[in-house]
């Protein structure tokens, strides 16, 4: 995908996040330009993990009437895909954490078990790991909309998995930007902002002793 086409998705999702519809038909509108229509169908569904049902619901159907085009996945779930989305989602959860990885899976079991299975099965196995759009890309649609919606626990978890996947720290920048815009909150976009600077430091430091 071009630069241009994941700058379009993560707008997109920021623009989600905001909750507001005109912000987000404007960005479909760029999106259906510049992105290829997987990738742009894949962004919005992901959004149901981090936003819900009515908002994933909501930029689907738009994006249904603005391209007219079907699913471009028509996939329904099955019960025998459970072993298989936790093999799955263990991998990506994984690869997006790194060493990090196992304190977060005894931190969450801490809060439930049940979360700690449902993040593992439905968020990471059975929706990010999907195929149509790039891990990379996935981590900074989300990084924005951690961004818009203030969830700074996840934020930083997920500022530290793009970088782990392979993102740039001026494509994190980007994304963590976008998602701040959407808010008039400074004290919030000053926090956001020196979180960032944080994770990047420490991942430079963390370069550098390798």
């Amino acid at each position: 995908m071009s630069e241009n086409g994941r700058r379009a998705l993560v707008r997109l999702s920021a623009a989600l996040a905001a909750g507001e519809r005109a912000r987000w038909i404007e960005a479909l509108r760029t999106a259906i330009d510049e992105a290829p229509p997987t990738a742009v169908e894949e962004s919005l569904l992901q959004s149901y993990l981090f936003l819900g049902f009515p908002a994933a619901l909501a930029a689907l159907a738009d994006w249904r009437h603005l391209t007219g085009t079907r699913p471009m996945s028509e996939s329904v779930a099955d019960a025998s895909d459970l072993a298989e989305w936790r093999e799955r989602g263990e991998v990506v959860c994984r690869e997006v954490y790194g060493r990090a990885y196992e304190k977060l899976r005894g931190s969450v079991r801490l809060v439930h078990p049940a979360m700690d299975d449902w993040m593992i099965c439905e968020g990471y196995g059975k929706v990010l790991s999907r195929d149509g759009l790039d891990l990379a890309t996935r981590e900074l649609c989300i990084v924005a909309i951690l961004a818009a919606t203030r969830w700074e626990p996840q934020l930083h978890s997920h500022l530290r998995g793009a970088l782990h996947v392979g993102c740039s720290p001026s494509a994190v920048e980007d994304a963590l930007e976008e998602g701040i815009a959407t808010t008039a909150d400074e004290v919030w976009r000053d926090r956001a902002r020196a979180l960032w600077r944080r994770v990047r430091d420490r991942s430079q430091h963390v370069l550098e002793q390798r």
